[in-house]
């Protein structure tokens, strides 16, 4: 199964896939699975595997990870579309480590498990559109699925579990003021109104911290007002990043910030919320067995999407993503399929 996930790997990273654009790398995955003798089920440019019918008297366990990229960033030195295996044993191209690794060493660990009697339901899914947490992807397939009662979400962690995950809230805020000339005193600068709710998501700390992602951070990222220079402005619009921690879902975190300030606030949505697995999940247990570290990660994936427990975990690192030159180390391939194995081989979930 590793010497099939690397060939499988390079075939993806040869095919263009960024987010919304993924179909010629759907059909190579959908095709090569098929005739490795799978049903493969197919929602948009997402695809599943099932161990065929599902037992209502059993739990039902998610392998998920996601076939889209970014675009490459600047300062690649080699073809990011090439699949280029060095002597050191690193495979370079888009997407090999976020989330490529994670992909075929989940279908890997997929193929090996369902070859002997499983306590639970096992299913399979590569998704699209998480680079960009889009509406047709996991979200959609969601909907064709049996109940959920747990996910392994391929990321790079290092094959570390992460348990807790930051959510994101995106804010449009717009304050109002009253256009003057600037050289009278007349007018309401707005970008004054807007400066002391500025300070005050500077500065502001909801009360509760988790001990695994910390306080809920708001950033405000981006700022635009005024027409030119001799004119007070009345409107200053400007962008704040909320990322939430499990003590709070995004609409109370909205109804709060909406009560502290003066600007218009407007949420873009409230999809991406923060997600939480306890240490006492018998996965991170078996986990913690092996030797592996639990940690909260800040970073957004499709964790933020699913109703139901999960923990991030995959080859590769997160400090690799979305640079230029990105890679993955085969022997982190080989290990992951193990590991997940081993994991998850007769593992007990509640029905």
């Amino acid at each position: 199964m590793y010497y099939k996930a690397i060939d499988l790997l390079k075939g993806m990273i040869a095919r263009p896939s960024f987010s919304r654009e993924e179909g010629a790398v759907a059909d190579f995955l959908e095709q090569a699975w098929k005739a490795d003798g799978h049903l493969v089920s197919r929602v948009g440019n997402n695809l599943y595997l099932t161990t065929g019918a599902i037992d209502p008297q059993k739990p039902t366990l998610l392998l998920n990870s996601h076939i889209d990229t970014v675009k490459p960033a600047s300062g690649w030195t080699r073809d990011p579309f090439s699949p280029d295996e060095t002597e050191d044993d690193r495979l370079y191209g888009l997407g090999s480590n976020d989330a490529g690794a994670s992909v075929v060493s989940l279908y890997a660990a997929f193929c090996l498990l369902t070859e002997r009697e499983q306590p639970y339901n096992l299913i399979f899914l590569a998704s699209c559109e998480e680079e960009v947490s889009g509406k047709n992807g996991l979200e959609s397939v969601l909907p064709y699925l049996p109940p959920i009662k747990f996910a392994v979400v391929g990321e790079p962690t290092g094959m570390n579990p992460a348990v807790a995950e930051k959510g994101l809230m995106v804010l449009d805020c717009v304050a109002k003021g009253k256009a003057g000339h600037a050289a009278r005193n007349e007018g309401v600068n707005a970008i004054y109104r807007a400066m002391d709710d500025i300070a005050w998501f500077r500065s502001f700390q909801f009360p509760e911290q988790s001990d695994f992602l910390g306080p809920v951070k708001m950033s405000v990222t981006m700022i635009q007002a005024g027409t030119q220079h001799n004119v007070v402005p009345d409107t200053c619009s400007y962008v704040v990043d909320v990322r939430s921690n499990e003590f709070y879902s995004n609409e109370e975190l909205f109804r709060q910030i909406s009560s502290h300030v003066q600007s218009e606030v407007k949420a873009r949505s409230f999809r991406l919320n923060s997600s939480r697995t306890e240490l006492s999940h018998p996965f991170v247990q078996r986990a913690v067995m092996l030797g592996r570290e639990p940690f909260g990660s800040p970073t957004l994936s499709d964790q933020a999407l699913m109703p139901f427990p999960s923990v991030k975990m995959g080859p590769g690192q997160s400090s690799r993503s979305h640079s230029a030159d990105e890679y993955i180390g085969l022997l982190e391939i080989r290990e992951a399929i193990d590991l997940y194995v081993r994991l998850l081989d007769n593992l007990k979930l509640d029905a």
